[in-house]
C-alpha cells in the first residue's frame, strides 16, 4: 500500500494529466474490470467529496476502476456515515490518504449562504440537515467584510467548510486519531476548479 505522501504524489500527477487532457493507457486499460477487482480492491486514496456531478474523483485524478475509496455527498459534509466509511476503508484496506475534496460553485455552499442570509422555512428538513453540518464552518464569514463580495465570499465559504472536514475527521474518530497518531494516516483539504480543471491541495 502506498504511503499517505506517495498517494498524495500519484494524485496531483493524475489531476495535471486531466488539466492538459492526457490519459494515461494503463489507467485507461484499468476501467476495465480486470479479474483481481472481482476478489478484492486495493485503493490508495480515500475521497470525501461532493455529490455535484461535474466532480466525478476518478476522472478528476486520472484514476481506474478499484484506485479511489470515494464518498460523495452534498457539501462534502462529515457526518457519522460518512466517518464510519472512511474508517471502513482505512482499516480494511490499509489506505493511508484521505482527501475532503470541496468544488467551486458549490450549491450546497449557496444554499447555506442564502439561508444564513435570508432565512426560510421553506427548505426541506433532509436539506436542512446537510446546511446545517455546512453552517458552523461559514458563520463567522458573514461577520466580516466578505459579506459585501459575494463571489469572494463563496470562495472562502468553499474552502472553510473544507479545512472543518478536515479537523472533524481528525478529532471526531478515535479509530482516525489513532491511524493519524500511529500508522501514517494522512487527511488533507483539496478545492476542484470546475472552471479550469485543476486541484488545489491547499492543507497538504
Amino acid at each position: 500500500m502506498l504511503s499517505a505522501d506517495d498517494a498524495l504524489t500519484r494524485l496531483k500527477q493524475g489531476n495535471r494529466d486531466f488539466v492538459h487532457h492526457v490519459a494515461d493507457y494503463n489507467t485507461l486499460a484499468g476501467l476495465g474490470a480486470s479479474a483481481e477487482l472481482f476478489q478484492e480492491q486495493g485503493p490508495f486514496a480515500i475521497v470525501l467529496g461532493c455529490s455535484d456531478a461535474r466532480v466525478p474523483a476518478e476522472i478528476v485524478f486520472n484514476q481506474g476502476l478499484g484506485d479511489l475509496f470515494v464518498i460523495r455527498v452534498a457539501g462534502n459534509i462529515v457526518a457519522p456515515s460518512q466517518i464510519g466509511s472512511i474508517e471502513f476503508a482505512a482499516e480494511m484496506f490499509g489506505t493511508r490518504l484521505v482527501v475532503v475534496l470541496g468544488h467551486t460553485q458549490c450549491g450546497a455552499i449557496k444554499a447555506t449562504l442564502e439561508q444564513l442570509q435570508r432565512p426560510t422555512d421553506k427548505q426541506s428538513p433532509n436539506l436542512r440537515s446537510i446546511v446545517d453540518r455546512v453552517r458552523p464552518s461559514v458563520d463567522a464569514l458573514l461577520q466580516t467584510e466578505l459579506r459585501h463580495d459575494h463571489t469572494a465570499l463563496a470562495a472562502a465559504a468553499v474552502r472553510a467548510n473544507v479545512e472543518k472536514s478536515v479537523d472533524q475527521l481528525g478529532h471526531s474518530s478515535p479509530i482516525l486519531e489513532n491511524l493519524i497518531q500511529s500508522d501514517g494516516l494522512r487527511i488533507v483539504g483539496a478545492e476542484y476548479s470546475v472552471e479550469t480543471g485543476a486541484v488545489d491541495f491547499f492543507s497538504a
